[in-house]
């Protein structure tokens, strides 16, 4: 399973309808659930970016999810494949 960090900022649409962005996030988890990725966390920020996601899924599941989240026109994502401490080990002892 692959980690990925999305970096979030709400579209004008988005910040207009911040008061269903719970309800949005909720529904989220359920959907990507449903497509075989798991979140990790979800982090309302403050800064340049207005959340934090972290999931873990297939490369192909976690596009499809991003893909799918993207068309609703509420946000948009900047997202980082993300490797732990054991997986970088691995990757630079086989360099």
């Amino acid at each position: 399973m692959a980690t990925y960090i999305s970096l979030v900022s709400f579209t004008d649409q988005g910040i207009r309808n911040i008061k269903e962005s719970p309800d949005r996030v909720a529904a989220f988890k359920g959907m990507a659930e449903k497509m075989g990725v798991s979140v990790k966390g979800v982090y309302y920020t403050v800064g340049q970016y207005d959340l934090v996601v972290i999931v873990e899924g297939s490369d192909e599941a976690v596009a499809a999810v991003l893909l799918k989240v993207g068309a609703n026109g509420n946000t948009r994502s900047t997202s980082l494949r993300a490797f732990s401490l054991d997986e970088m080990k691995k990757l630079v002892g086989s360099m």
